[in-house]
């Protein structure tokens, strides 16, 4: 990966983008793509879109999600601490004992995530959000709400860093990799002659309602879609492969396969594959994938989807990890499949 890539993919996963709160990192991928497409939209979801060759007809949507999991204050005691919920999947066991960043309107709080000294009897058995609280140091309900408000929104305080120069970990690499990689196609892709129109979308709200990727498609219109997003990886300690399946960092993209997936878009993603001589994995998605690609695939007349996934160590955890080498050898899959397509293609299941 370039070092400037690099950089801007690091820096992604530094800003706070809590589901409902995406509006910093917007701006700076924005700004950012505006360097490449040939023009940029937005909606009233919150959507970033990159566009290339805008007036073709034949339209590529790629979406990669912005959002990231958090904590919502939906309490402030006398004592000044702030009780929360989710937005998301958090894990409450994942959660104790963490150092957060809590997103004042107007400023920005240091907090951690207390929990009771094993001296004093520690956690007991099952506990869930409502027994945990977060300690921003002051001293009354007075002090701390002049600056918190109930719905305020929380994140991990948690750096992105490189693990034996070959993997990338951190918060929220679910999904703002994905959101890097859209992008990163873009980039590659903006000096070239398209004879299809590409559409990167960095997407809103996917970990909450996944109402950015209705909107981004229903506005777009296009002729498929592709979501990208993050998978299960299944090669640490402790995870049942026979149940979740074997999919491993630097194993290669993920295809899905299931109900949902055309199966012509995934022959194209196949064929690119093969002629770069990168290796793919599968997961199967039976009746629907949890991820963009559902919405999207519902919207106006149907729009055939396919999902291509960056394999993920740690899901919703503060410390999600993934390989630098499947993040670049997704964005070359990406890139030779569009930058080869015709804009001829037919993906009716029931035609040659």
């Amino acid at each position: 990966m370039e070092k400037e890539a690099k950089q801007f993919l690091m820096e992604l996963l530094t800003i706070p983008s809590p589901s409902s709160m995406e509006m910093e990192i917007q701006k700076r991928w924005i700004k950012e793509m505006k360097r490449y497409a040939d023009e940029i939209r937005t909606d009233h979801a919150g959507n970033a879109i990159a566009v290339l060759n805008p007036e073709a007809e034949f339209k590529v949507l790629l979406a990669g999600h912005c959002d990231e999991i958090a904590l919502v204050i939906n309490r402030i005691d006398e004592q000044g601490y702030l009780h929360f919920d989710k937005m998301g999947g958090i894990n409450p066991k994942a959660a104790v004992g963490m150092k957060v960043t809590v997103l004042g309107e107007e400023k920005h709080f240091s907090g951690v995530i207390g929990v009771n000294a094993q001296h004093h009897g520690g956690l007991k058995g099952d506990f869930g959000l409502e027994d945990l609280f977060i300690d921003c140091g002051a001293k009354s309900k007075e002090e701390i709400s002049e600056f918190i408000k109930i719905g305020d929104l929380a994140v991990y305080k948690r750096e992105p860093e490189v693990l034996m120069d070959r993997y990338i970990s951190g918060r929220g690499l679910d999904n703002r990799t994905g959101q890097f990689i859209v992008g990163e196609v873009v980039r590659r892709l903006s000096k070239k002659n398209l004879n299809v129109g590409l559409y990167a979308a960095s997407t809103v709200n996917e970990e909450t309602n996944m109402g950015g990727a209705y909107f981004a498609a229903a506005g777009i219109e296009p002729t498929l879609a592709i979501a990208c997003d993050v998978t299960f990886a299944t090669d640490y300690p402790g995870v049942n492969k026979n149940k979740y399946g074997d999919i491993t960092l630097d194993g290669g993209p993920v295809l899905a396969k299931g109900a949902p997936i055309n199966r012509k878009i995934n022959k194209l993603l196949e064929a690119s594959a093969k002629e770069l001589e990168i290796d793919v994995q599968y997961e199967l998605t039976s009746r629907s994938t949890g991820t963009d690609a559902d919405r999207m695939r519902l919207t106006g007349k149907g729009v055939p989807v396919s999902l291509v996934s960056l394999p993920l160590r740690y899901m919703h955890s503060p410390v999600e990890t993934a390989s630098l080498k499947d993040i670049e050898e997704e964005i070359d899959l990406l890139v030779h499949l569009i930058e080869n397509m015709s804009g001829q293609e037919n993906l009716s299941p029931l035609e040659d």
